[in-house]
């Protein structure tokens, strides 16, 4: 059984980030998401409960996806879960040269292979810091097709219109 552990902040989780869980769904036969407390991030949106349940609530239709939270090492995750690999969504050539020294990075200190899956270029430009900004500044309607429904529903309650 080959599982991958999908990490991140996910604050909030959107279209492009689901896009990669349903691709690792169908590659892997378990994936994990976690949910990352990144005080470097600043106060997130959404605290960590919230940020979970809003995920199960948008991998419900995901048989082979479970959800976790975690403020420790990705690797260290990684051994607690058993993952083979993890697992990152690139959007641009600037996610790459991130993602490729922290791939390497994990790759040194634990062994652990990354996985890189590239969103749809109709997601790319999708980011989560930019959905809370635009949600925060009255626009959260305008955001809901770049979420997930369970997302929108909270976004829209925390901003209304």
């Amino acid at each position: 059984m080959r599982t991958a552990l999908f990490p991140g902040s996910f604050d909030p989780l959107h279209n492009g980030h689901l896009e990669v869980i349903e691709t690792a769904s169908e590659l892997f036969d378990s994936v994990i998401v976690a949910a990352l407390s990144n005080p470097q991030k600043g106060e997130p949106l959404f605290g960590d409960e919230e940020r979970q349940e809003m995920i199960r609530e948008s991998v419900a239709h995901l048989d082979n996806v479970k959800v976790a939270a975690f403020a420790s090492l990705v690797v260290d995750l990684a051994r607690e879960v058993g993952a083979d690999v993890i697992v990152k969504g690139l959007r641009a050539t600037s996610d790459f040269d991130y993602e490729l020294q922290m791939a390497q990075m994990n790759e040194a200190i634990s062994g652990l292979v990354t996985v890189f899956l590239p969103s749809a270029s109709s997601r790319s430009f999708i980011a989560s810091s930019l959905v809370r900004e635009i949600a925060r500044l009255g626009g959260a309607a305008r955001v809901s097709a770049m979420v997930p429904a369970p997302v929108a529903k909270r976004l829209e309650e925390r901003f209304p219109a």
